[in-house]
């Protein structure tokens, strides 16, 4: 389905600071391709993504390696049309994407017994929910993904029997998504009936870093030609994608306050972003306007298309009574 991006701000000399924090920074880096079938009437066609595991001293972070793609490709394209438009007197943005990669991210600190997930309408929203408790029933079964050594655990969790290969070498109780409670890393997991799949699909380790800066999600900046656009809804390319922090200008919220921006959103999408700029300090002008200046007035659009994807078999299932 097509949609066209929503993450586009136009302004002019707009001046952005963060502050910056220490953090902690991945040592490794897990590649999963997950599956997820989730319109059990067309089981042919799975979701597919491919999915990046940050793995630090005290943390971990469960990423969309695609929506980074998405991300790099669709700063590129507003890149271009603002060079393409200079000295026009006006500038129209538009990018259209075909990709559904998930904005939702996983943050894991087991030292503060603490799990976030990281949530993006426009800007970024915290939701903090209790570390995940998973009974675990470790078998003397083994299997071998590359070079990992793996021994076998299967567990019910949020609906779903799992079935999880952890490898005890690398002792860190994580996992992709929400798995996690195994003494060595979850290399990779499947639920009885395949309909949700975590698979192995390489590590690598990070090379050293001295950064220590988190640059609060902010966004992009791109200044060609004079003219600044602020890029909302994506990760910052500048920012040290080795990084494993919170932003910290990202909203705190609670998964009820959550849900009904997400409607907000759907009924009125114009309305939720002149009220998310707003929030930023920002205004957004119609088509043809002039600024307070007395010039030409850069435009924006902010459209979507369809109602998502067909979802009958969510993630998590309701559990057992």
């Amino acid at each position: 389905m097509k949609r066209i991006l929503p993450l586009v701000v136009v302004s002019l000399c707009t001046i952005y600071t963060v502050k910056a924090q220490t953090t902690d920074t991945a040592k490794a880096i897990i590649h999963y391709k997950f599956s997820h079938l989730r319109d059990t009437t067309d089981r042919n066609k799975p979701y597919n993504e491919n999915m990046i595991l940050f793995l630090g001293k005290t943390s971990s972070a469960y990423k969309s390696y695609d929506r980074k793609m998405q991300d790099a490709l669709v700063k590129k394209q507003i890149a271009d049309q603002i060079a393409a438009q200079k000295g026009s007197g006006s500038l129209s943005i538009k990018v259209t994407n075909n990709s559904q990669a998930t904005s939702t991210e996983y943050y894991s600190f087991p030292l503060q017994n603490k799990f976030v997930r990281k949530e993006k309408l426009i800007t970024s929203y915290l939701i903090e929910e209790p570390m995940p408790v998973i009974s675990w029933k470790i078998s003397s079964d083994t299997a071998s993904f590359g070079t990992l050594h793996c021994q076998k655990a299967t567990a019910y969790f949020k609906g779903r029997n799992y079935t999880a290969w952890f490898c005890p070498d690398v002792p860190l109780h994580t996992g992709p998504w929400k798995l996690n409670g195994l003494p060595g890393l979850i290399v990779e997991a499947y639920d009885a009936k395949k309909e949700v799949v975590f698979k192995f699909d390489g590590m690598e380790e990070v090379k050293a870093t001295n950064s220590v800066v988190n640059k609060a999600d902010a966004p992009t900046v791109i200044t060609p030609g004079g003219a600044t656009v602020k890029m909302f809804g994506m990760d910052d390319s500048d920012t040290d994608p080795n990084v494993i922090a919170l932003p910290v200008d990202a909203v705190k919220t609670t998964e009820k306050e959550f849900t009904n921006l997400k409607e907000a959103m759907r009924k009125d999408p114009q309305a939720f972003m002149q009220s998310a700029m707003a929030g930023s300090g920002m205004a957004m002008r119609p088509p043809g306007a002039m600024s307070e200046s007395g010039a030409p007035n850069r435009t924006m659009k902010f459209q979507t298309n369809g109602n998502g994807p067909v979802i009958n078999n969510p993630l998590e299932l309701p559990e057992k009574k």
